[in-house]
């Protein structure tokens, strides 16, 4: 893969289901080491972009490039699914660990099955990365004796022993307390600073402003201003992220 080309590039893209046009044109580009924030209201595209972006939806027209793989055909094969999702990780908002498997099992599954790593290669790589989210002395529990926070950094450690070249996150954070929600933003931001390609669907607006690279507002299915963190969300042209980030800021303080 050219390190020149665009981890993800969008052209019209569009999605709908039935009659409800969800997703009405999406234009532009991912660089590779970018930390892009998408922000928005609820029902405005936003989880659905970034399931199109690992084809968990397929897209009814317009153009979609992942990892250089085209996802704008109608059928993908499986080997080339097998691909896209080996190298583009996800992380969900409810952790989807198997709760009858321990921590380490968890991790080495997909690396075991999808990679064919071996049982020790697979659980140096887990043990690697648990390290890398602070969870070490957690291998060998099982979900339901961790906290919310520590089962999403476990997710995220799981989503790291595929070694991705891009990361999703769908609201990493909104179905944690508040007091657990740091711990994870933490490990985000470091694997920011490491230069992870990482598309960030989030209502972090601090997150977003500190970390991001750029930060993309939908509205009704379209991306209706992005640019850089600092600007945008500091003076926001557009009447609508106006309104947007006036009632994030009353939600948060």
């Amino acid at each position: 893969m050219a390190d020149d080309m665009p981890a993800i590039l969008c052209a019209n893209l569009q999605k709908r289901f039935g009659e409800l046009k969800v997703l009405r044109g999406i234009n532009g580009q991912i660089h590779r080491g970018e930390v892009v924030a998408i922000i928005g209201s609820s029902g405005c595209g936003k989880s659905t972009l970034l399931r199109c972006f690992n084809r968990l939806e397929g897209i009814n027209g317009g153009e979609l490039v992942v990892n250089g793989i085209d996802l704008s055909k109608p059928k993908i094969s499986r080997k080339r699914l097998i691909q896209l999702r080996a190298k583009v990780g996800m992380v969900f908002q409810q952790f989807n660990l198997f709760p009858h498997m321990s921590v380490i099992d968890n991790l080495c599954l997909a690396p075991r099955k999808v990679l064919n790593q071996s049982e020790k290669e697979s659980k140096e790589t887990a043990r690697f990365y648990l390290d890398k989210v602070g969870l070490s002395e957690k291998a060998h529990a099982y979900p339901d004796q961790l906290s919310g926070g520590q089962k999403q950094r476990v997710a995220i450690a799981r989503s790291l022993c595929m070694q991705p070249e891009i990361i999703l996150f769908d609201e990493p954070t909104s179905a944690l307390d508040p007091e657990l929600v740091g711990e994870v933003l933490l490990v985000m931001q470091n694997l920011a600073e490491e230069g992870m390609t990482m598309v960030v669907v989030t209502h972090e607006m601090q997150f977003a402003r500190e970390v991001a690279s750029r930060v993309m507002f939908l509205n009704q299915g379209q991306v209706e201003e992005e640019g850089d963190p600092r600007q945008v969300l500091k003076h926001p042209q557009s009447e609508r992220l106006q309104a947007f980030l006036s009632r994030m800021n009353r939600v948060q303080v």
